[in-house]
């Protein structure tokens, strides 16, 4: 399952998941250093940062950014 850490919240971060449904996730069960704007990617219980996916996420947010303000 695919997330993005939409936010930390205490001990938690608040992830949307890929039918953008919102997920709270204890940060202990997240890999160390995740932070907002985070891709991360569950695979048999475990956790990990897909920054490929992460930088792919941007690259789309800015295109749509630049349609907007062009």
């Amino acid at each position: 399952m695919k997330y993005i850490v939409d936010r930390i919240e205490g001990e938690l971060a608040v992830c949307e998941k890929e039918d953008r449904s919102t997920e709270d996730i204890p940060l202990k069960e997240l890999p160390a250093g995740v932070q907002a704007g985070d891709v991360v990617i569950m695979e048999n219980g475990k956790a990990r940062i897909d920054k490929s996916g992460k930088k792919e996420r941007k690259a789309y947010i800015d295109s749509l950014a630049n349609e907007l303000f062009e």
